[in-house]
């Protein structure tokens, strides 16, 4: 079944809730306890509401279902959602820093089907004409292979502390456009 690509909006938000805990309990079941992602899906993998209204976020749907979603910012926080406490709105210069990646989720029934390159490349495509040089993103474990093959390169380890008092390892990674 074919699938299109948008920008979101704000009536997708019902559809994210679900997807977001859906992709998160099964696509890194192998990588992360099951107490690292309730924590997480309290906290950090949550919608974030600033990139749908800043226009950088992305709904892959297939007929009238969201199937895979992600986005991009120009602001300087790096991972998380409108739960993360640690948030940082301001604007970043696109001449020094990078463009930040963030919030991909799909589907498990749609994933490796190409969508997360999908999103990635349109990403990379609308940062570049916003001025970013280079992109940067918090990778989770379940997501360093896809980052890896499309030319992203670790930068440092990072333990995300979450509520429940388990911390949540990623990966930050960069590329340049």
């Amino acid at each position: 079944m074919p699938w299109t690509l948008r920008l979101a909006t704000f009536d997708d938000l019902p559809a994210l809730r679900v997807l977001i805990p859906l992709s998160v309990r099964t696509l890194q079941a192998a990588t992360y306890t099951e107490a690292q992602r309730e924590g997480a899906l309290a906290t950090v993998f949550t919608v974030d509401t600033q990139l749908i209204r800043d226009g950088t976020y992305y709904v892959a749907q297939a007929d009238d279902a969201i199937v895979g979603c992600g986005g991009w910012s120009r602001r300087k926080t790096l991972y998380g959602g409108d739960h993360t406490a640690i948030r940082d709105d301001q604007f970043l210069d696109p001449t020094s820093d990078p463009a930040r990646v963030r919030a991909f989720f799909i589907h498990p029934d749609w994933a490796r089907r190409g969508i997360g390159r999908a999103i990635l490349s349109e990403c990379e495509k609308a940062a570049a004409a916003a001025g970013f040089r280079t992109v940067e993103l918090a990778a989770t474990l379940a997501g360093i292979p896809l980052y890896e093959a499309t030319g992203f390169a670790a930068v440092e380890a990072i333990d995300v502390p979450l509520t429940n008092g388990e911390k949540l390892p990623v990966v930050r990674m960069r590329k340049g456009l």
